[in-house]
């Protein structure tokens, strides 16, 4: 099977790339040199070109604060471009997946969102990450929209790697405590794109918005604990409220996704980020 992938240097592009040959999946990544998803119509003219069985969209404008001073331009890129590739793959019967987000939630305290829950965005990420959801759904394709959170591998700028990094010149380390969500392993979010298009590709598969995140659900301060413990680094974490760490764009409180449907429809679960955070870890340390 190929598979065309927008997004070539991110956390997932990166995963999917690595993983193609595990699943006798051949990759095509396009980098912003051969799509740039500033240009949407570039992007739906790449797909009306390839020969691929399925499209992932791995690519998106994911700076949640710099989207608050430039909302138009992160539409662009997390709207219009993932709709006009969706209506491309629609016009070739191609299924298209679609990585989005939490931030589509008000992050509300109660249970997992579950993926029928009403969104209600905090601010500009999550607004234009909606309206992308909502393009990709009327395009008329086949399609999934797969939600997930708290992203992490290696070397990307992510919390792990932003706490490894900084636990090398201090001891103590202040986090907030009053947001929770399940860490996800990008490799993970990977293995699962490429698992729902080879479904959807042999019909196996169901159109619609999914959620995939890891397990379990933590808070950023015991994130980081347990990030500094498997790492081996006696570093304090003290916890702190969201209110002592203001941002220019919000943040949900409650970011747990209901990952049952995905189970259900697709068979897929919800891997734990503890064992994949060891064995990240376990390969810096060789490297």
């Amino acid at each position: 099977m190929k598979v065309l992938v927008f997004g070539k240097t991110g956390q997932v592009a990166r995963a999917l790339i690595a993983a193609g040959p595990d699943h006798d999946v051949q990759i095509i990544a396009l980098g912003r040199d051969a799509a740039d998803l500033a240009d949407p119509q570039a992007c739906a003219d790449r797909i009306a070109e390839t020969d691929a069985d399925a499209v992932i969209n791995a690519a998106a404008w994911t700076a949640v604060d710099a989207a608050e001073k430039d909302e138009h331009a992160a539409f662009a890129i997390n709207a219009t471009a993932p709709g006009a590739m969706a209506r491309a793959c629609a016009a070739k019967a191609v299924p298209f997946i679609h990585i989005s987000t939490d931030y589509v939630f008000d992050g509300a305290e109660g249970p997992a969102w579950t993926p029928d829950d009403p969104t209600h965005p905090l601010g500009a990420y999550g607004r234009t990450k909606l309206a992308g959801e909502e393009l990709v759904a009327a395009a008329g394709g086949t399609y999934v929209i797969l939600r997930t959170a708290w992203v992490f591998d290696a070397v990307g700028r992510n919390f792990v790697t932003t706490m490894l990094r900084l636990s090398e010149t201090r001891d103590a380390l202040s986090v907030v405590a009053d947001q929770t969500g399940g860490p996800t392993p990008a490799d993970a979010i990977a293995d699962a794109c490429l698992k729902i298009a080879k479904a959807l590709v042999s019909g196996g598969g169901k159109s619609g918005v999914y959620h995939f995140t890891g397990m379990p659900d933590v808070t950023w301060a015991d994130f980081a604990r347990a990030i500094f413990a498997a790492a081996g680094r006696d570093v304090t974490v003290r916890d702190i409220s969201t209110a002592d760490f203001p941002t220019p764009a919000k943040r949900p409180a409650n970011s747990k996704l209901d990952c049952t449907k995905l189970e259900t429809d697709f068979r897929i679960t919800r891997p734990d980020w503890r064992i994949a955070l060891g064995q990240m870890l376990a390969e810096r340390t060789m490297s």
